[in-house]
């Protein structure tokens, strides 16, 4: 037999050949090893492993064609496994492949001629050892044992079961799949214990974990199964023994620690010690501290890895927690409470190395000046954070002592039993200490520095250089921004602060006019012009304006030269009239009266003396308007005509004023003139070539077309008619074909061949109607195939007439009969000679 794909058997005695001839015949039932010719310098085989049949196994055809001789190379067949037929060109193995010892094999075929030259490109061939399951599963451990203690959680494997299978991993037959079959004892039940399938770890079930109990039951024994080939049936099985033996729970919090901060000890110190009882455990610190402070190894013994410091952070909570080799917790993880005891490493320190004060020369004695804080980073509930304040020094000295106290406990510096003057210092030093330990020996301590500076009070207002601005005249069309003024005042005071003056304006500009723009350092500010003035609203404006410090006056009052008078006067100018519209719509039928009045236009003048205003037309093209040119009546004074400017008929008014100079408005007048049946419908084109058949044929007609130049509403829908008249309507019809066109016909089959009037009455849709009676001119004919007018003509010179014409034509006929008879004649003599020899014929040969 040829080989297949998978088991193949060839005779030993079958020649290369032959097993080629029977191989191409069986090749489509066999695809794999039959001599398929390679499409490709690539191949692909597969060949299963541990094959049982006859060698040599034929693989696959090469395609070789070969000229003469030549040397055929297999490379990469180092150990001489596989062959090819120089012949054939099949390639071969000699003896079963193991795929545990070597899953792939590349050859690559080169064929060479005489002259050592390559023939054609080399093929690679890349051979697959398909994997069979010939290996059981082995397992890594004779007896498999570990630690059960108790409060695991359900689920948590804390031990497991493992083997290795030598077959191809990515196929079932390494698939391995675990298995309880036995457990011993099955108390208190027989379901303690779970396994996991496909990674062999082994955890208590939910019975079991609530059951466990390790004073009845110390250990345990399980028999476990491992299987390949997955969830199948078949495949090869090992059996494990596992000793599972149950420890009380270790798994206790520890104390809590004190720890001294800084503590000068080698790092890193071991502060405590947790215990979770299994063979399999991995321990960690949840991290609510700086990575690294904290350590745990693996028997569970906890670090400090380097010195605390309490002002960072005086309370750690460390949480540990115990898992197996999934990562999976055994139990709730511990929570380790660390406490950073205090020393006393952190002396007191000022918010404020220096605090500048500036007092007026009147604070009254007992007066809070400023507080002096310091703060201390030890802990608050001890000595080592307890602060006294102190004056050590003040400068200039006095002979009284100290002008100045401190609060021992609150920082709080007041002046005591004196009266601050300018002429006796403008400054004064102090010196401030803070010691801890409330002041006792070995504390620590730091000062700062007090610089008060006594300064003068604002006793000086500010005051105008001048009390009166003005009268500044500005028309009344004066552009908004323009500047009005600039006034300046100044004050007597040394003190920058009390130099700043602020200009404000407290009456007179109540509607916002004006704008006022202080510069508070130089003392001067800007009125400037914020809206448009208008004369008719306010002829002049006086404004008040004050200055005064940011600082409240002491011990004296503003007087009047902080005030002054801006007086601005508005000088009247012409203002165009205004219309009471932008634009005058008004409607009208085209049939009102001459001399209507249509609408009348009024103007105001917004200058205060109003002079008279005129009114005038515009862009008035078909003069149909007039307007009174004092009233402003807008008057029809022509017949309007919708049907010469559409709808709507647009004109401009003008209002004007005499004033000085002139000022003139406009707006549109729009009429809209409203339509009036007043035009009668009249026919469309020409219809004097257009003609009608007699008899009448199918389908044929006249198509007329009317319009009315009036509006829809006083047009359309036209209506056609014929007149009353009993012979008209017998010999002609017309029918609508829409609201502007009919189709004539004939009413009866003939008429009369020649130019017929047909009175056809046309009237519109308005109310009252307008009609005409119109006479149509058809012409009526006798018609040709196509449908045209055949026209009458008379005998012309020189033709044949009629007669002549039918005696040659009978003459023409009796001559063809003439013909036709003597064939007929003949044929007939024809016809009874044939009869005649068929008789003579059969008497011959009759008995």
């Amino acid at each position: 037999l040829c080989p297949s794909r998978n088991m193949m058997r060839v005779s030993k005695c079958m020649s290369p050949v032959w097993l080629l001839i029977v191989c191409s015949s069986i090749s489509q039932v066999f695809p794999l090893l039959s001599a398929i010719y390679p499409t490709s310098s690539e191949e692909h085989i597969e060949v299963p492993e541990n094959y049982g049949g006859s060698f040599p196994l034929y693989l696959k055809k090469i395609n070789m064609t070969l000229n003469g001789q030549a040397d055929v190379q297999l490379a990469g067949n180092e150990e001489g496994l596989f062959g090819i037929d120089p012949e054939s060109g099949i390639l071969y193995v000699n003896r079963p492949l193991d795929r545990e010892k070597q899953a792939f094999y590349t050859l690559q075929v080169t064929v060479k001629d005489e002259d050592k030259q390559t023939v054609f490109n080399p093929v690679t061939i890349t051979i697959a050892v398909k994997d069979e399951n010939d290996n059981m599963p082995v397992l890594t451990e004779e007896t498999f044992s570990g630690i059960l203690s108790k409060g695991t959680k359900q689920g948590t494997s804390f031990m497991r079961v493992s083997a290795i299978d030598l077959d191809d991993p990515s196929t079932p037959n390494a698939d391995l799949w675990y298995k309880i079959l036995i457990q011993t004892p099955s108390e208190p039940s027989e379901n303690m214990f779970q396994v996991d399938s496909r990674t062999g770890a082994i955890s208590l079930s939910a019975e079991g974990s609530s059951l466990l109990d390790s004073s009845q039951v110390s250990n345990y024994k399980l028999v476990v199964q491992v299987k390949d080939l997955g969830n199948q049936s078949l495949g090869y099985r090992a059996l494990a023994n596992v000793e599972i033996p149950v420890v009380e729970n270790t798994w206790i919090t520890p104390s809590p620690i004190l720890l001294q901060e800084h503590l000068n000890v080698t790092y890193p110190k071991k502060i405590s010690k947790v215990n979770w009882n299994s063979r399999e455990v991995h321990y960690y610190l949840k991290e609510s501290f700086s990575k690294g402070l904290f350590t745990i190894d693996l028997e569970g013994n906890i670090y400090v890895t380097q010195a605390l410091d309490r002002e960072s952070q005086a309370e750690y909570e460390i949480q540990i927690f115990a898992e197996n080799k999934d990562g999976m917790l055994y139990n709730e993880p511990l929570q380790l409470l660390l406490t950073v005891m205090d020393e006393n490493d952190n002396g007191p320190v000022f918010s404020q190395e220096i605090y500048h004060v500036e007092l007026e020369e009147n604070t009254a004695n007992g007066s809070e000046i400023i507080t002096v804080k310091a703060e201390d980073a030890d802990d608050p509930k001890t000595k080592n954070a307890k602060i006294v304040y102190e004056i050590l020094s003040q400068e200039p000295q006095v002979s009284d002592g100290f002008l100045f106290h401190i609060g021992k406990d609150t920082g709080v510096i007041t002046l005591q039993d004196s009266e601050l003057k300018t002429n006796a210092a403008k400054y004064y030093h102090l010196l401030v200490l803070a010691a801890d330990l409330a002041g006792t020996e070995g504390g620590l301590s730091s000062t700062c520095t007090v610089l008060i500076k006594v300064v003068d009070v604002n006793d000086s207002p500010p005051v105008f250089s001048q009390t009166k601005y003005g009268p500044f005249s500005f028309p009344e069309d004066t552009e908004v921004g323009t500047l009005i003024t600039t006034i300046t005042a100044t004050d007597a005071d040394e003190e920058t602060k009390f130099k700043v003056i602020n200009f404000s304006v407290e009456s007179g500009n109540e509607d916002e006019t004006f704008k006022i723009l202080s510069n508070p350092q130089n003392g001067t500010a800007s009125i400037w012009l914020q809206k448009e003035f208008d004369y008719e609203t306010a002829q002049e404006y006086v404004l008040i304006v004050l200055v005064r410090n940011d600082e409240e006056l002491v011990g004296k009052e503003q007087d009047a030269s902080s005030t002054a008078t801006v007086h601005v006067l508005v000088k009247d100018i012409n203002e165009a009239p205004v219309l009471t519209q932008k634009r005058y719509e008004v409607s009208t039928p085209e049939s009102v009266e001459l001399g209507t009045v249509l609408l009348t236009v009024k103007a105001t003048d917004p200058d205060i003396y109003t002079p008279s205003l005129s009114y005038s037309l515009r862009n008035d093209s078909m003069n149909w308007l007039s307007i009174d040119e004092h009233s402003g009546e807008v008057r029809v004074m022509q017949v309007l005509d919708r049907e010469m400017m559409q709808d709507v008929y647009t004109v401009q008014v003008i209002a004007q004023d005499k004033g000085s100079p002139s000022m003139t408005v406009t707006a549109d007048l729009a009429i809209r003139i409203l339509d009036v049946n007043d035009n009668s419908p009249f026919l469309v084109g020409d219809y004097s070539k257009s003609h009608l058949c007699t008899p009448q044929r199918e389908k044929q007609s006249i198509i007329i077309s009317a319009f009315d130049p009036d509006g829809a509403e006083n047009s359309v829908p036209l209506i056609f008619a014929l007149a009353n008249s009993p012979m008209l309507r017998r010999n002609w019809r017309i029918n609508l074909i829409n609201d502007t066109h009919a189709s004539l016909t004939m009413g009866i089959s003939w008429l009369e061949p020649k130019v017929h009037l047909v009175t056809i009455i046309l009237k519109d849709s308005g109310t009252p109607s307008k009609a005409q009676h119109i006479q149509l001119p058809v012409t009526i004919c006798l018609c040709t195939m196509e449908g045209a007018c055949m026209q009458e003509v008379g005998r012309m010179e020189g033709k044949p007439t009629v007669i002549s014409a039918v005696s040659v034509i009978v003459g023409t006929l009796g001559t063809i009969g003439f013909f036709v008879l003597i064939i007929f004649v003949h044929l007939t003599l024809l016809g009874a000679n044939k009869k005649k020899k068929r008789k003579a014929c059969d008497n011959l040969y009759s008995p």
